[in-house]
């Protein structure tokens, strides 16, 4: 299966929006699956709407902890899934995990239903996946930010580092009070990379700064991040970058309440996501984006077209625009320190800037 999948589109021009999928949890399996079908959208003419095109093939993918709705990394990788099945009418689902017991089952679900791809998305996935895909070497499978050392499996990584240098460098100039804080999810690699290019960054552009850098234990606690937000920003940290999935939903809760009862500005730096759409302008600094939508849609486009290649690793930086930040930081961000953010990364594209990563 995994070499020779083969498929039957028809391409038709459409004019058409595929409504998004949306899950739900189950207390009693840990779990959570939809895989919507599309609906044609009016449109402005009696003529009859275009079909939309059609296929055989199904998409699965298997969220961690997070959950899919978590507006960053999950949710990422999801809308890539929904892009793909309004382009060629393939068929998608997700199982959202409650728990780290729910990976292998999950995956499994997937790959026992005769999928044509499975994700996992996030490192924990990590050892579940390989499991899965020794026990089922014709099927093909995915993961974001971890390698899986498989025939069967195409891994994506990131250089996190690189891309969240470029937010330090930001939060290093902005700063008012020399203070700015990290909050992340759970300690593993991936988080480190966060870690330590975002500290980076600020110690590049103002060595006066301090970087106070905490960690939720958790990706699905928007209370506990809320939590941490106020300890930091009550001993004076007015930037806060969380690379915590859902749990740093709460840390845009907290920087919101406290702008709006008038106190001293803060700010919060987004992930994943250019997270400004989400929670808007007034609190959001900028984003640390990553293509975690791009790396889904890409190797998902290759079962489609037949080109799948399990057994590769592809790691996205800044010179892939992997990473990076998005228009709209010229909301909040002076074009000043936007020229000096650029800067640093023609720096780090050339290799002149070494960002470390552990």
């Amino acid at each position: 299966m995994k070499k020779f999948l083969k498929t039957s589109l028809v391409m038709l021009t459409a004019c058409t929006a595929i409504l998004a999928g949306c899950g739900n949890n189950n207390a009693n399996s840990g779990n959570a699956a939809n895989g919507e079908t599309g609906g044609n959208a009016g449109t402005a003419t009696n003529a009859p709407a275009a079909e939309a095109p059609k296929s055989d093939l199904k998409f699965g993918l298997v969220t961690d902890v997070g959950g899919v709705n978590d507006k960053s990394f999950n949710q990422s990788a999801w809308e890539a899934l929904e892009a793909l099945k309004t382009e060629a009418g393939v068929e998608i689902k997700y199982l959202q995990s409650n728990s780290s017991a729910d990976y292998e089952p999950n995956l499994n679900q997937f790959v026992k239903g005769g999928y044509a791809l499975t994700w996992g998305i996030g490192f924990d996935l990590g050892d579940a996946l390989l499991k899965v895909a020794k026990e089922n070497p014709d099927a093909n499978l995915a993961i974001i930010d971890s390698v899986v050392d498989a025939p069967n499996v195409e891994s994506v990584t990131f250089a996190e580092n690189e891309g969240s240098f470029l937010v330090g460098v930001v939060a290093g100039l902005t700063t008012k009070t020399n203070k700015v804080g990290f909050i992340g999810g759970m300690e593993s690699p991936v988080i480190k990379r966060f870690e330590v290019g975002f500290k980076a960054g600020v110690e590049a552009v103002n060595p006066d700064a301090t970087v106070s850098i905490t960690y939720a234990g958790a990706y699905d606690k928007p209370d506990t991040g809320k939590s941490l937000a106020a300890t930091l920003y009550n001993a004076g940290n007015d930037i806060i970058f969380p690379a915590a999935g859902a749990t740093g939903n709460g840390v845009f809760n907290e920087a919101k309440s406290r702008n709006d009862a008038g106190g001293d500005k803060v700010w919060v730096i987004g992930v994943d996501k250019d997270q400004s759409l989400e929670f808007g302008d007034d609190v959001t600094l900028t984003s640390m984006i990553k293509r975690v939508d791009e790396a889904v849609k890409r190797v998902s486009q290759q079962v489609v077209d037949g080109t799948f290649k399990g057994g590769t690793t592809t790691v996205l930086t800044l010179k892939d625009n992997g990473v990076g930040l998005p228009e709209t930081s010229k909301a909040n961000v002076s074009a000043e320190i936007l020229a000096k953010v650029e800067e640093y990364k023609q720096q780090i594209i050339d290799g002149t800037i070494v960002v470390p990563g552990e």
